[in-house]
């Protein structure tokens, strides 16, 4: 038989042996082949965001384990479709969205020709940490308390602006101005990243966002914080009590960062990722890194960010009915 024949015969062999293994054995197969080029991360927010902070950090290390380069692609704006859109166009098992799920767990709410399926096309991954949000106002504002704050707003009903990074924490907000009735104008930005220079001139008079985006502008005497969108304090800012403390559950705003896959993403391969990413987090040094930058270290694998994902999607629902609102899509 002739050379070119028998590689031919050869490929055609492989091929059909790949074909007729049980779907786990394939994915075991394209699990121990990962990563073959660059991996590419992409953010739904600019440079110097607790999702970029943690991006970074974690590239630079698993850089050396893959044996790959990893390039982390901020692309902020468009209320995350923009960065949505890139991951799911690409369609490549060596392309990851890098967010948390507050970025598009409101998106059904708020468009209604969505570019993406928000149920299938972004598949869970791994869970990597929890992004603490904080609700912060210039320093300057006569204010010590959230309580504080709506007595403050309500006396000045309609002359105040405010901004929050897209997704939930903006829901989020926007449902409690309803319930507490107040009445603020909403500054929309193309990157959130931006707008702690605003509030500490005051040309905003309320920010709810990543704490580590915030901390500069509080270290610095211009912003002051009034409660931690979570259930607990941060170790950044212990003085400053949880909204949960402060009397305004409905306030908290946990962005959980995770990464995911395109739709058909082996479960195998996500788990090894997962594994891998997890190892890091674990790393003491990689902790305090983390914490450091207002990232809480919340490893998981795919099934649990499913899960968590599952609650916040409950939690959406019900400011939903807060709002007044229904899904779009």
């Amino acid at each position: 038989m002739p050379r070119l024949s028998v590689r031919i015969a050869g490929l055609i062999i492989a091929v059909a042996a790949q074909l007729i293994l049980p779907p786990e054995a394939r994915a075991q197969s394209t699990a121990g082949a990962w990563p073959q080029r660059n991996v590419r991360l992409i953010l739904p927010f600019g440079a110097g965001s607790g999702a970029d902070i943690a991006a970074r950090l974690l590239s630079e290390r698993l850089q050396s384990k893959w044996k790959q380069a990893i390039v982390v692609e901020n692309r902020p704006g468009g209320d995350a479709l923009l960065s949505i859109g890139a991951f799911v166009s690409a369609k490549d098992d060596h392309v990851l969205f890098w967010g948390p799920t507050s970025v598009y767990l409101v998106h059904p709410y708020r468009h209604a020709n969505l570019p993406y399926d928000p149920d299938s096309d972004l598949v869970p991954v791994v869970q990597i940490a929890k992004t603490q949000v904080v609700i912060g106002v210039p320093a300057a504002m006569p204010v010590s308390s959230l309580k504080d704050f709506v007595a403050h707003v309500k006396a000045n009903a309609g002359k105040l602006n405010y901004a929050t990074t897209p997704g939930f924490s903006e829901f989020v907000f926007d449902g409690f101005l309803k319930e507490n009735d107040l009445l603020m104008s909403k500054v929309p930005y193309r990157d959130i990243v931006q707008a702690p220079v605003d509030l500490a001139e005051n040309r905003l008079q309320a920010l709810m966002q990543a704490h580590a985006v915030i901390l500069p502008q509080v270290q610095a005497k211009r912003v002051k914080l009034l409660g931690i969108a979570d259930t607990q304090r941060s170790t950044l800012d212990p003085d400053v009590p949880s909204v949960h403390e402060a009397g305004f559950p409905s306030l908290e705003s946990i962005a959980l960062l995770g990464a995911y896959g395109p739709k058909g993403m082996p479960l195998e391969l996500r788990k090894r990722i997962a594994e891998d990413i997890t190892a890091e987090l674990n790393d003491p040094a990689v902790d305090t890194r983390l914490r450091a930058s207002g990232n809480v270290p919340a490893p998981g694998g795919p099934e649990e960010l499913a899960k968590s994902v599952a609650r916040q999607k409950a939690q959406v629902a019900g400011i939903a009915k807060v709002l007044g609102v229904s899904k779009l899509k």
